[in-house]
């Protein structure tokens, strides 16, 4: 996992949260990395079908670092073109228990819960 980070010695980072991980996207186009809070919620809005290849497994991997299992990708409603990006990311992964459109309450189907294996 290239981009995974620990920020700990961060100046951002308030004593007490040292342990909290980012993944840091430093190979996209974007001339500033783009940190991406490891919680369980991965927004994929601002990213392009070709940008999900490694991001979405890293994301969730780090998820499972955490002790996070469950995990919303938001990838919004649109042409579908980054859902099926991501569903097709997600079915090749051993670790992706099942995956599943989110309640319409949590994003319908412009989200992808997905159940990862504990480590």
């Amino acid at each position: 996992m290239k981009h995974l980070e620990t920020l700990s010695n961060h100046p951002a980072v308030e004593p007490g949260n040292e342990e909290i991980i980012f993944l840091r996207i430093s190979e996209m186009e974007s001339e500033d990395p783009i940190e991406i809070p490891i919680n369980g919620e991965l927004d994929l809005h601002t990213f392009r079908p070709n940008e999900i290849g490694e991001l979405v497994p890293d994301y969730l991997e780090a998820c499972r670092e955490k002790n996070i299992f469950t995990v919303r990708i938001i990838h919004g409603k649109g042409t579908g073109a980054l859902r099926k990006g991501v569903h097709a990311v997600i079915d090749q992964l051993p670790y992706v228990l099942s995956h599943r459109t989110a309640p319409e309450w949590n994003g319908g189907w412009g989200a992808t819960m997905v159940q990862l294996e504990p480590k």
